[in-house]
């Protein structure tokens, strides 16, 4: 699955809407195109995270941009994608 450029408040509802779809199977993320990473659809990815290791499917985000990491690491997200974390 291909993440949108920008993840804001009017991108949460569709992306629920595409995880909602991809539901029962394992799932990798490329987040290799975010420019902008909003709470809110953050949000929506760390409740799929949980969503998808309480029924047993793996959940991958990778490719992430520098400005996915940087603001999943802003907003304290370390473990949605720890290996994507930018060093300061």
């Amino acid at each position: 699955m291909q993440l949108p450029d920008t993840l804001d408040l009017k991108a949460a509802g569709p992306l629920r809407g595409m995880l909602m779809d991809a539901r029962g199977a394992a799932l990798s993320i490329d987040a290799s195109g975010v420019q902008r990473l909003g709470g809110l659809c953050l949000q929506v990815l760390l409740s799929a995270e949980a969503t998808w290791a309480t029924d047993g499917h793996p959940f991958v985000i990778s490719a992430a941009s520098s400005a996915f990491a940087e603001g999943a690491r802003r907003m304290g997200a370390h473990a949605l994608a720890p290996d994507l974390i930018i060093q300061e």
